[in-house]
């Protein structure tokens, strides 16, 4: 095809993240090859998903031609791969935005996970979504052509590079909208520009997408010594996947449907799909990824469904079918009842939204349920990716609170390893006879809670308690107060009650022994004034000699923690010391009669106390100074 002249030449460099990428792509990081031709069907897809969606307000954009469509064509002896799209298009400043840097959250982070190994490293390309690049595995130089629907014919652009560190951008005549990629095929590539090659590819990884995908009919026989206009035939079914009944969906072809809404190059660990008749009409199909993206964290980065409304595109990400914390879901959700022009700001007062949200939310929790019992494997993978994110349900969805609880899972005294592999049903169903409460452990780390003192009666008792120790762990359980009728107990919170865990026996020797230590804890009191809220006899303790509380109402050492690093003030508190009566250290302060040395050595204990809950010393040089005192006394 013969193209204008070229105007407005320039050589630009490529963004420095794009030049990582684009080395990792020429060195064949795939060992996938093909799937370049998936990702720029995709692509060539979504632009006429945006044609179709801007042409409901302006009608002129489809400049006459409504009929969208994919055309993918070959020339054995020139080495080239022709795909054609008649969608959007992209003008000059497009084309340069798109084609030459990666606007997306959690770049930076995405190129320092990289590792050099080929392997690891093609899974977070795929996780990343790079689409474009990848035309780059089997090309050893792209040119595309693209107008911008609704702009001149003369405001064409050609984009060109070998894929190294820059890229040409001119200015041309286009006549038609839409964008021309042409693949210029390193020698080794050369299988691809073979019409039964380049088929197999499109119905194995794009017979899903909506939008004929057209190759050139074969026209098997004599030669023509003319060239001929080539007849065309659609490859693909093109059928939108989500309309068709699940009985006739393959699971393969659900799971590549997964990878062109999803941009991933891995399978989703399940997928739920759904059509609602009735008040409401509407069809979901949902999916559960396998691995989180980079940008999880980023409560701003995009997120959503694709939205469409009788099966015309509107909108990527709409963000209003589900609440936050289930951001990682992917799908498309396709509407009957809501009007072909609706906005984000009309989804956001919509009634039908609001029933479609709840209703979403359900299956979704329905679909990890299951994934929950039937994989537990996979959910294994499901919680270590995603389970911080569905930590932040219970304050978000209080209707569905019971429900995202048994979602859950934590770290155990049952379990050394510290995995977090424990649900609130299992715990409930190892329960002790008599026992009521569900009991919990927050802290900084696995090692610091699974050692800490206050666990020391539960595991004379064989108790089990939950050990939570990320940091959102204290807020979590802030707003989850019961499971199962269950209430949830923090076994280092106020005045340990174990019910009928402690016998009468029990009961009535503890409050001998608090009895008899009164003085003591006067003693104790008189020592530590102000840096305590209250000194008492503890139940809680067999080993160690002292141990720190906090006050029922207090925050946690966690909480206090994520107040200060965000710059809040965080209210005034003092820990609770409670002391082990049978102890030996506590039983030879009782009887120190130097109120000197009993002062620094119940200054000593205390501090003890403080590190032993994971916090830091007020003063811990006078800490040092008093250990020192006393080392030298003990060796005189």
């Amino acid at each position: 095809m013969t193209m204008s002249v070229e105007t407005q030449k320039e050589t630009l460099g490529f963004q420095t993240e794009v030049k990582q990428l684009l080395h990792l792509m020429i060195h064949s990081l795939y060992s996938n090859k093909e799937i370049f031709l998936r990702e720029l069907i995709s692509n060539a897809s979504d632009a006429a998903d945006k044609l179709r969606f801007e042409a409901l307000a302006r009608p002129e954009l489809l400049e006459g031609g409504a009929d969208l469509k994919i055309r993918i064509s070959f020339d054995k002896d020139a080495r080239t791969i022709t795909l054609e799209d008649n969608g959007i298009g992209m003008s000059r400043e497009d084309v340069i935005t798109h084609l030459g840097t990666i606007a997306k959250s959690g770049t930076a982070d995405f190129l320092k996970n990289l590792s050099g190994d080929q392997k690891k490293d093609s899974h977070l390309i795929g996780q990343f979504g790079v689409g474009f690049y990848s035309a780059f595995i089997v090309a050893d130089q792209v040119d595309v052509y693209s107008r911008r629907a609704g702009m001149p014919a003369s405001e064409g652009v050609h984009w060109s590079s070998r894929g190294e560190g820059e890229f040409e951008v001119a200015t041309v005549d286009k006549p038609e909208r839409g964008t021309r990629i042409v693949l210029h095929l390193k020698a080794e590539e050369s299988e691809f520009a073979d019409g039964w090659r380049l088929r197999n590819v499109i119905k194995k990884y794009s017979d899903h997408i909506a939008l004929p995908i057209e190759l050139p009919k074969e026209h098997h026989g004599e030669e023509k010594d003319e060239p001929v206009e080539p007849e065309w035939e659609t490859v693909n079914r093109a059928s939108a996947l989500w309309t068709r009944p699940r009985a006739e969906v393959k699971d393969e072809e659900y799971q590549e449907f997964y990878k062109h809404v999803a941009h991933d190059f891995e399978n989703p660990l399940a997928w739920s799909h759904n059509k609602v008749e009735g008040k409401l009409e509407y069809t979901s199909l949902l999916y559960v990824p396998g691995r989180a993206p980079f940008d999880l964290y980023h409560r701003e980065a995009p997120r959503g469904l694709k939205l469409y409304v009788q099966r015309v595109f509107i909108m990527d990400q709409a963000d209003e079918f589900l609440p936050l914390y289930l951001r990682f879901i992917k799908g498309v959700v396709d509407s009957n009842d809501l009007s072909l022009n609706v906005s984000r700001e009309i989804l956001q007062k919509d009634p039908v939204i609001d029933s479609m949200k709840s209703a979403l939310t359900k299956r979704v929790l329905d679909m990890l349920e299951k994934l929950a019992k039937d994989k537990p494997d996979d959910y294994k993978t499901f919680w270590k990716a995603f389970g911080q994110v569905l930590k932040e349900g219970p304050a978000e969805d209080f209707a569905n609170k019971e429900k995202i609880a048994g979602l859950l899972r934590f770290a155990s005294t049952t379990d050394a390893s510290g995995e977090q592999s424990v649900s609130l049903g299992d715990y409930i169903g190892r329960m002790k006879d008599g026992q009521d409460k569900i009991y919990y452990l927050t802290g900084e780390s696995h090692a610091q809670v699974k050692n800490s003192p206050h666990l020391e009666v539960f595991r004379k008792k064989g108790i089990e308690v939950l050990l939570l120790t990320d940091r959102i762990d204290e807020w979590l359980m802030s707003y989850l107060t019961e499971f199962d009728g269950k209430s949830f107990v923090d076994v280092a919170r106020g005045d340990l009650d174990l019910g009928k865990l402690d016998t009468e026996e029990d009961k009535k020797a503890q409050e001998q022994v608090a009895k008899a230590k009164e003085g003591l804890v006067e003693r104790l009191k008189q020592v530590l004034g102000e840096q305590v809220a209250e000194v008492r006899v503890s139940h809680r303790l067999t080993d160690s000699p002292a141990i720190l509380a906090i006050g029922e109402q207090d925050l946690g050492l966690q909480m206090r923690q994520i107040l200060e690093a965000s710059g809040q003030k965080v209210p005034e508190s003092k820990p609770i010391f409670e002391i082990n009566p049978e102890h030996p250290l506590i039983e030879k302060l009782d009887a120190e009669p130097d109120e000197d040395r009993f002062g620094d050595l119940t200054h000593i204990l205390f501090d003890q106390a403080a590190l032993a809950a994971g916090d830091s010393l007020k003063d811990p040089a006078a800490y040092v100074q008093r250990l020192n005192k006393l080392l030298v006394e003990m060796s005189a």
